[in-house]
């Protein structure tokens, strides 16, 4: 018999990934199934971010790659099944992206900075390329202007809502000892 042992930090981790994939399956409700408000904000792209940072870069890459393709079985095809695909590529270099450059940065609050906006760059480039993939299986074009208009354009109220909020999370869990390791004194900031 094959007994799995997890340790009080492993076990935190996991709940913390379980809390950020039910809040990438809630928020998208608040922009009320709507797509071009959904794609403006960015609802799913917050949990994953925030699970880099409290879960580490494993942890939050699998958040990342189930979260879009779970919402897309459980809620009716919400992200369509192209989209979820990849968003599922985007949001997984996301959760890996933050998690690493986060434990591998000095703990200072440019570091929460450096890896957040690092990740974002890092995951629109990984979506544009599965765009590409993607639409190139089915004969559709993918240029320099639908990735511009998709990554950038379209998402900026989406990353000036993950450039405000998710630092500030990061700050208050610091605070709250939730990231208790990872603790930034304020004469580091």
């Amino acid at each position: 018999m094959y007994v799995v042992s997890m340790n009080k930090q492993q076990i935190k981790k996991l709940t913390y990934s379980a809390i950020c994939l039910a809040l990438c399956l809630v928020l998208p409700f608040l922009t009320g199934q709507i797509p071009q408000i959904g794609s403006a904000l960015c609802p799913m792209h917050l949990p994953v971010l925030l699970a880099g940072f409290l879960c580490g870069p494993w942890w939050a890459a699998a958040v990342g790659a189930v979260a879009p393709l779970l919402r897309h079985a459980i809620f009716g095809g919400m992200p369509p099944l192209m989209t979820a695909i990849a968003m599922t590529f985007e949001l997984l270099a996301y959760g890996l992206l933050t998690g690493l450059l986060y434990r591998l940065l000095p703990r200072k609050m440019s570091s929460v900075y450096i890896a957040l906006i690092t990740a974002m760059i890092g995951g629109r480039v990984v979506w544009g390329v599965a765009q590409v993939v993607i639409l190139g299986l089915t004969d559709n074009a993918f240029g320099w202007a639908a990735f511009w208009a998709g990554a950038v354009t379209n998402a900026i109220p989406g990353i000036i809502v993950q450039l405000l909020l998710v630092p500030i999370l990061v700050v208050a869990l610091q605070r709250a000892h939730i990231l208790a390791s990872d603790v930034v004194s304020p004469e580091k900031k």
